[in-house]
């Protein structure tokens, strides 16, 4: 007998409780999911060291640019999927969905190949610190073992999540993330195998969840889709939509980790203490970005069904409501984060100068969270709608090219690590002006149902 899912009423009710009921799940899958690197690093650095500690965060930049390409290709998928159910297209979400699983394939196949030719050569191009440069190949290599069920899992997850099932993704990961806590334990603190034992625990980690994913794509009866090997093809048709949507929300993540990459570079020139700090505050860090990135997701889902369904005044009130729930949280948020940032980074190293160069990065970078919400928000409903160019354009040229900008030009002339940091917030102010301009200003959405109907 088959298994169904309870539906969100994404399309009625309250709206901050439906957008509650999204974030919340979201929010907490991805919770489990950065514990996968997170539990690494704490393990690592608490029983390897500093060196080994350096090595895992060195390679998170590279990680982020070539995973982030093919997520957000995939990302592609589930707008159109939610876009097709909200409108009741059952048939068009049955054909979406394997295609969408048969892309993941492909990407992942290409992400492990990729990976395993070219990680020593790119942390070479990042100036990545001789006594580190070792441990950070194996790791990466390893790693990129991973990038087949990590691709079905991203994939899979964001199909449940487009038909309005959040809690899914959330119980597969708590089973994954307790068996990656358990095998970092056993392969770094019990079996000294370092940062090749922590990337084998991620990996497998990896595999579970994407287990775990398919298994219940297949279960599942009451859902517009009939999971089969035999279906599993890429349909021409639907990979342009895929495309349309997937292929700028690439780019766009491509060149914020291509300019991650380039601040990386300019951090491993500081030295091991610095990149050691840099990394824990980028792990710490990922509380906030997990918290924003979770109401992206749960605004772009709401925005999609309901723009599907044609109901326009819904997705601009959501937007709203949206902002103003982020705006509470982030506030929220910053305060815990900048109070408690020494026992935060304590957890991860014991190295009293790593510990005080961190808190120092962390005071000066919390307090400025406020103003990226509008960049995650704005985009993330923009994008539900299908309007995915301006918000790409926007991203690109203020938040990426000005930051490289910044780095080239402006850090050789101050070279400090603050100089350095400055360059997020710098862009985050500006590019959330342009957000709020174009979203409430401009005419996106009389310009995308006038595209739909041309076409």
């Amino acid at each position: 007998m088959g298994s169904t899912i309870k539906q969100n009423t994404i399309l009625v009710g309250n709206i901050p409780s439906q957008l509650m009921k999204l974030f919340l799940p979201i929010f907490f899958g991805t919770l489990f999911q950065q514990l996968y690197n997170t539990v690494d690093t704490l393990i690592v650095g608490n029983y390897v060291g500093t060196q080994a500690l350096a090595a895992v965060g060195a390679t998170g930049a590279f990680v982020a640019l070539l995973l982030g390409f093919f997520v957000g290709l995939c990302s592609g998928s589930s707008i159109i999927i939610a876009q097709s159910y909200g409108a009741g297209d059952e048939t068009m979400v049955d054909h979406q969905v394997h295609t969408s699983l048969a892309l993941s394939l492909v990407g992942g196949a290409l992400l492990t190949v990729l990976g395993m030719l070219i990680s020593r050569q790119a942390l070479v191009w990042m100036n990545t610190p001789a006594d580190v440069i070792d441990s950070a190949t194996l790791y990466l290599r390893i790693y990129f073992l991973g990038m087949i069920p990590q691709m079905l899992y991203n994939t899979g997850t964001g199909i449940l999540r487009a038909v309005g099932d959040t809690k899914r993704p959330l119980y597969f990961l708590i089973i994954a993330s307790l068996v990656n806590i358990v095998l970092d334990y056993l392969f770094v603190a019990v079996i000294p195998w370092g940062v090749a034992g922590a990337a084998l625990a991620t990996i497998i980690s990896q595999f579970v969840s994407a287990v775990c994913t398919l298994w219940w794509l297949k279960k599942v009866t009451d859902m517009p889709w009939d999971l089969k090997l035999s279906k599993l093809k890429m349909e021409p048709h639907i990979l342009r939509g895929i495309f349309a949507i997937g292929l700028p929300a690439a780019a766009q993540s491509s060149l914020y980790s291509v300019s991650n990459i380039v601040i990386q570079t300019s951090i491993n020139g500081f030295g091991t203490i610095v990149v050691a700090a840099w990394s824990v505050y980028g792990k710490i860090d990922l509380l906030y970005w997990m918290t924003l990135g979770s109401m992206g997701l749960a605004i772009t889902t709401f925005a999609g069904q309901n723009f599907g369904a044609k109901r326009y005044d819904r997705v601009k009130k959501g937007t709203n409501i949206c902002l103003a729930m982020t705006f509470t949280i982030t506030i929220l948020t910053s305060i815990f984060m900048y109070i408690a940032s020494q026992p935060l980074f304590r957890l991860f190293s014991q190295d009293p100068v790593v510990v005080s160069q961190g808190v120092q990065i962390m005071h000066m970078l919390v307090p400025t969270y406020v103003t990226y919400i509008s960049i995650e928000v704005l985009s993330g409903a923009l994008r539900g709608c299908g309007d995915v160019k301006v918000p790409t354009l926007i991203t690109v040229f203020v938040v990426c090219l000005l930051r490289l900008a910044w780095i080239l030009f402006v850090v050789p002339v101050s070279h400090t690590v603050q100089t350095v940091a400055f360059s997020y917030p710098l862009t985050w102010t500006l590019a959330s002006i342009m957000f709020l301009i174009y979203y409430y200003r401009g005419k996106w959405l009389t310009k995308i149902l006038a595209s739909q109907e041309t076409n």
